[in-house]
C-alpha cells in the first residue's frame, strides 16, 4: 500500500473485451445474416410473379374459341366444299347405275305406219329414241314426256296434249346406239283443241292434203317431220 490511501481499481481480466463485444458485434457474422435474409425476401417475390403469371396466362389459353379440350384446332369448312362432299358421297352411292339422259344425246325421229291414209284410215303414229352417248342411260318415256303434233303448212291441225288425261311416267334405260321404237297411237283424223275435247271435232281435210308429224321427248323434238297423205 502507499501512503496515499487511495487505490485504483483493477479491471477485471477480460471484462473489458466483453463490453466491447456487445456494444460492436463482428462485423462478418451480421453481414452473412443480412445477405441470406434479403435473398430469401427476392425469391418469395419472385416465386409470387410466377404464381401470378401462371394464373392469368393459363386460363386464358383454355378459353381460346378455336381450340377443344385436346388442344385441337377447330377449323369451320365452308359451306359449298360440305356441300360438294355430300354430293360426291351421294354420287359413289349411285354408282354403277345409270344416269338420266342428256338432251343433246337423245336423237329423236317420228314415225308412221304408211305414207298415205284412204278415205276412213287413221294414222298411226309413234316415235324411235337413239341414245348417241357412249353410255347407258335413262329417259322418261310415259305420255307425261312424250308430244305428237300433226300440221298441215302452217296450221296446227292436232295436238297429243290438247285433251289428254291420266298421264304416266314411264322410265327406260337406253342403251347406246340401239333405237327404241314407242307402241303407235291412233290418230281418229279430226282437228284437236283444248276447248272440244268433250264435243264432237271437226274432221281434217282429206282429198290428198299433205300432213307432218312431228315429236318430242323431255324436250328433245324431231329434226325432221314424218310426212304423209291423207284422202
Amino acid at each position: 500500500m502507499s501512503g496515499n490511501g487511495n487505490q485504483t481499481p483493477q479491471q477485471a481480466p477480460g471484462e473489458g473485451g466483453l463490453g466491447s463485444a456487445i456494444r460492436n458485434p463482428v462485423g462478418s457474422q451480421a453481414k452473412s445474416v443480412y445477405v441470406r435474409r434479403r435473398l430469401a425476401v427476392l425469391g418469395i417475390l419472385v416465386a409470387i410473379i410466377i404464381a401470378i403469371v401462371l394464373i392469368i396466362v393459363l386460363p386464358g389459353r383454355s378459353a381460346k374459341p378455336d381450340a377443344d379440350a385436346s388442344g385441337a384446332q377447330k377449323v369451320d369448312v365452308p359451306s359449298d366444299i360440305t356441300a360438294q362432299e355430300q354430293a360426291k358421297q351421294e354420287s359413289a352411292k349411285k354408282e354403277g347405275e345409270p344416269r338420266e339422259c342428256a338432251q343433246a344425246r337423245v336423237m329423236v325421229t317420228s314415225l308412221v305406219n304408211h305414207d298415205s291414209y284412204d278415205p276412213g284410215e287413221l294414222p298411226e303414229l309413234s316415235l324411235s329414241v337413239e341414245n348417241t352417248s357412249e353410255a347407258e342411260c335413262v329417259i322418261d318415256l310415259g305420255t307425261a314426256a312424250m308430244s305428237f303434233e300433226i300440221s298441215s303448212g302452217d296450221d296446227i291441225v292436232w295436238r297429243s296434249s290438247d285433251c289428254q288425261t291420266d298421264q304416266t311416267k314411264r322410265p327406260i334405260i337406253l342403251e347406246p346406239g340401239k333405237p327404241l321404237e314407242t307402241e303407235p297411237i291412233v290418230w281418229d283424223r279430226t282437228r284437236s283443241d283444248p276447248e272440244t275435247c268433250d264435243i264432237t271435232r271437226d274432221d281434217a281435210f282429206g282429198e290428198g292434203s299433205t300432213y307432218h308429224l312431228r315429236t318430242a321427248v323431255v324436250g328433245t323434238t324431231s329434226k325432221a317431220s314424218a310426212q304423209f297423205l291423207l284422202y
